[in-house]
């Protein structure tokens, strides 16, 4: 579904990106990616900051796109993960994985169900590669 199909559904709403939002967006998804890669933090905590870097670099791209969930409507996170496809060129089985990543949390955080270190790390490696990614993508449009 296009950004602007998500717009007309009430999903997305259009703004005019603003450079700094989008920089602190960034700056501070790098900031919740050095706290997952803490040693002394649990598997949970290290998973949780990792997500929290997933989702702030994802808000950027949107953001940098001209777009912006609208936080009262469930379902904000898939929706900033399900557009990273359109905002960036993510591919669909990482888009499927980072949104896996996303049932997880649901599922941790409603069940209290163990995070073990392998999640843990595979959501860093997630956090890592898509800010990465988002930054190069902003540089290349000049956002």
């Amino acid at each position: 579904m296009s950004l602007e199909n998500l717009v007309k559904i009430g999903q997305l709403e259009q703004i005019t990106p603003d450079a700094q939002d989008i920089n602190r967006l960034l700056e501070a998804a790098r900031r919740s990616l050095n706290d997952a890669q803490l040693s002394g933090l649990s598997a949970e905590g290290r998973f949780d900051m990792a997500y929290k870097a997933i989702m702030q670099s994802a808000n950027a791209a949107l953001q940098a796109s001209g777009f912006r969930t609208l936080t009262s409507k469930p379902g904000h996170h898939q929706t900033m993960i399900q557009t990273l496809p359109q905002t960036v060129g993510l591919d669909k089985d990482t888009t499927i994985q980072l949104d896996a990543l996303r049932k997880q949390r649901n599922v941790i955080d409603y069940s209290g169900d163990i995070v073990s270190n392998t999640m843990a790390n595979e959501a860093v490696q997630h956090a890592t590669a898509l800010i990465a990614r988002v930054q190069d993508e902003l540089a290349k449009s000049g956002k």
